[in-house]
């Protein structure tokens, strides 16, 4: 006796919700894709016109998307503003932070750091670094945008200043009575010289 199919098992109700599922999942990713292009686009345009630049008629004009599709999608042009930062915040870490991971804790991990963050400073030259431009456009202006960047900006001194008191306390660095002193030094001068133009 031959067995019988699947499809022959599943009642027609099981069949149309599983349908009904499946249209709902490509709808779903396709939401989630034009998203992401939506971001990487008002990416691209906040390095250049800055954040305040940013709205929901530029982005739909550079998408070619009517305005209320880019809406659809964000809610408010704050929204979109804070999910620029939280894109330009994963590609900073993605191509600053975790990388130097794979140093040695102490003096070759805080190298990478430095180097990998030179790096992409350099290759901003031209389009411009989106925490700096964006401290200078919200820091005396409270909210939602400007506590996000303030987020991302201290995170990524934390992690920075973390990875210096771990060079400091390492062997590879000065005698033990030489360490404190570099550990003041880095707070009294160069830290505040990185963290006074943010915020």
């Amino acid at each position: 006796m031959a067995t019988s199919s699947l499809s022959s098992r599943i009642s027609p109700e099981g069949l149309a919700d599983a349908a009904v599922g499946s249209r709902e999942g490509r709808a779903m990713l396709k939401g989630q894709q034009t998203k992401a292009a939506i971001v990487d686009a008002a990416l691209g345009l906040a390095t250049q016109i800055g954040m305040e630049g940013l709205s929901i008629g530029a982005i739909a004009e550079v998408m070619r998307m009517s305005k209320s599709g880019v809406f659809a999608h964000f809610g408010s042009r704050e929204e979109l503003q804070i999910s620029v930062i939280r894109e330009y915040h994963q590609r900073f870490e993605d191509e600053v932070f975790f990388p130097a991971m794979n140093a040695p804790r102490g003096l070759p991990r805080l190298r990478a750091l430095f180097g990998n963050w030179m790096s992409r400073t350099s290759a901003e030259i031209d389009s411009g670094c989106l925490y700096v431009s964006g401290a200078a456009e919200f820091d005396d202006r409270p909210g939602p945008v400007r506590d996000a960047l303030a987020h991302s900006v201290n995170t990524w001194l934390a992690a920075l200043h973390r990875a210096v008191v771990q060079a400091c306390e390492g062997d590879i660095w000065p005698p033990k009575p030489m360490r404190s002193k570099w550990h003041s030094r880095f707070t009294a001068s160069f830290w505040p010289c990185i963290t006074r133009p943010v915020f």
